[in-house]
């Protein structure tokens, strides 16, 4: 017995992720807590565990593919059922696709009192089932021609073979059989039923009518038609399917559409059969920015997404504990501590580019993701050793120097904004960082920490630019006496000087605020800090400290 896996809730205002990248592949053994897969939200980077033991037995959401939260991911089993393959974008269509043959199967048992009286009408059937024969393999549409009267099996299979063989291979190329419309053969099922039997003009095979007598050939005469009159109608039944085909646009797509201004009418489609994708929605909003650049307009033209509203909206609740406590400390600090914030801009591009080389061996071997974060926080913890009043504690009238750098890690909870500490961070490696990072979050979020990990700290780190912001005035807590904010890393032009002359290059940068207890660390000493972080990331000789 299989059972599916759904996007859990990741976040009070998260209502969707991407599939970033699957872990796991169909046919693969996952244990319980095991990652099955990487999913990005517009607020964190996270991997889902299996919650069930099992086999990989269908994967139902392609890598790069947007869903909303309670989406069925995946199917886990005993590894008995389950297909071979992740479904593509067009999985929503299929449940209709798959009813086809049902359908289609009618309108020849209808027809058969009308062939057994006028056999020169005998092809009409083999015509009709053209479509339902491009829809599906040879064997599903078998039992409506075994149903046919003996005496009529033969014309029918040999004009159906003439008049089908050349289109159904033209269409082969440009679409799968699973995304063969069915609109086309109620078309003609429906025209076919007519009363009248009148004739039509020669149209596209999903739109032609039941040809009349005088144009059906005998039996006799199907095989020239086979090697002449059939192949021009090719083009026009492809040409057909890939029309009917273009009109379903899926819910994600239009979706995308919607928030990004763009009417699909406009939009030309370069999936299979002429369907719009993803990809095509962003393009014609990258072509709507750039005609307004150019013309010396705004490059906003695209409207901005509905901003949801939020279901607190003109309610009242009562403070949590933990809301308490965070306010009451951060109104003590200020009114205790003498606070002011230094910012210096670093340009971070070496470590960049070391981060992407090293990015996948890193995860590989370690089992977290490297990001920017243990980059700061180690350079940090190097420079507290050497700047330890930026590390000390006001005892009274006294001033406390560690001997260790405990350093705070902020993270932000359902709950509130919470600080595990990593202990001894300053004989911590990247690798020791950042496992401790990624540890020390997910236990966080989950409420597993033990109360001596939020105690003990003697410096802080949050990243606020993980929500996009460029820096921010962070708060110091007591008795701690600085804290740092570290931004969102962006590529701008930079003037850069290299061997006497100046020149602009896209750099990537990031801005590294501290806030200070200015009762005892003076400006200068915090300039000297942030120029002593600054120095170390613009190195980026952080190889020797990978720690893999």
């Amino acid at each position: 017995m299989s059972e599916s896996v759904s996007l859990p809730a990741l976040g009070e205002s998260v209502t969707e992720g991407t599939v970033t990248r699957w872990l796991k592949q169909v046919g693969d053994r996952v244990e319980v807590d095991e990652p099955l897969l990487e999913v990005s939200t517009d607020k964190v980077d996270t991997e889902i565990p299996s919650p069930v033991a099992g086999v990989i037995e269908e994967i139902l959401v392609p890598e790069d593919e947007t869903v909303e939260v309670g989406t069925a991911l995946v199917k886990i089993g005993d590894g008995s059922g389950g297909g071979d393959a992740a479904p593509s974008e067009d999985a929503a269509e299929q449940p209709a696709e798959e009813a086809a043959p049902a359908e289609q199967s009618a309108p020849a048992e209808q027809e058969q009192p009308a062939e057994q009286e006028q056999p020169a009408e005998q092809e009409q059937p083999a015509e009709q089932e053209q479509p339902a024969q491009q829809e599906q393999p040879a064997e599903e549409s078998a039992p409506a021609e075994q149903e046919q009267p003996a005496a009529q099996e033969a014309p029918a299979e040999q004009s159906s073979q003439d008049d089908v063989a050349t289109p159904v291979e033209a269409p082969s190329t440009e679409q799968s059989e699973s995304e063969q419309p069915q609109a086309a053969s109620e078309e003609q099922v429906a025209e076919a039923s007519a009363p009248d039997g009148s004739s039509a003009p020669e149209q596209p095979a999903a739109e032609q009518a039941p040809a009349p007598a005088e144009q059906s050939a005998p039996a006799e005469q199907s095989a020239p038609a086979a090697s002449g009159a059939a192949v021009p109608s090719a083009p026009a039944a492809a040409a057909a399917v890939a029309t009917a085909h273009a009109g379903y646009v899926t819910p994600i797509v239009r979706k995308l559409a919607n928030d990004k201004g763009i009417d699909l009418s406009n939009v030309t489609g370069s999936g299979v059969g002429g369907r719009i994708r993803k990809q095509d929605v962003l393009a014609a909003a990258a072509e709507q920015v750039q005609p307004a650049a150019a013309s010396g307009e705004s490059a906003a033209v695209t409207p901005a997404p509905a901003v949801e509203v939020s279901p607190l909206r003109g309610t009242t609740a009562s403070m949590s504990r933990l809301r308490k406590v965070i306010a009451e400390r951060a109104v003590v600090s200020m009114q205790t501590s003498a606070q002011l914030t230094s910012v210096v801009e670093v340009d971070v591009t070496r470590v960049a580019k070391l981060r992407d080389e090293v990015k996948a061996e890193f995860l590989e071997k370690t089992g977290t993701k490297l990001s920017f974060l243990p980059f700061f926080t180690l350079a940090a913890a190097e420079a507290l050793r050497a700047f330890p009043i930026i590390n000390a504690t006001i005892d009274g009238d006294s001033i406390v120097y560690p001997d260790h750098e405990n350093i705070s890690i902020a993270v932000d909870t359902e709950r509130g904004l919470l600080t595990p500490v990593i202990k001894n961070a300053g004989d911590l490696d990247l690798s020791g960082i950042s496992g401790q990072i990624a540890d020390l979050a997910a236990r966080t979020r989950d409420n597993k920490l033990k109360p001596d990990e939020l105690a003990g700290g003697t410096f802080t780190v949050t990243n606020t630019g993980s929500r996009g912001a460029l820096f921010d005035t962070p708060i110091v807590f007591l008795p701690q006496v600085a804290i740092l904010g570290t931004g969102a890393v962006v590529k701008k032009p930079v003037v850069i000087s290299s061997e006497g002359s100046d020149a602009i290059a896209i750099r990537s940068t990031v801005y590294l605020a501290l806030s200070y207890d200015h009762r005892i660390v003076d400006g200068a000493d915090a300039a000297r800090f942030l120029t002593t972080i600054k120095n170390r990331l613009e190195g980026g000789d952080f190889r020797g400290v990978l720690g893999i």
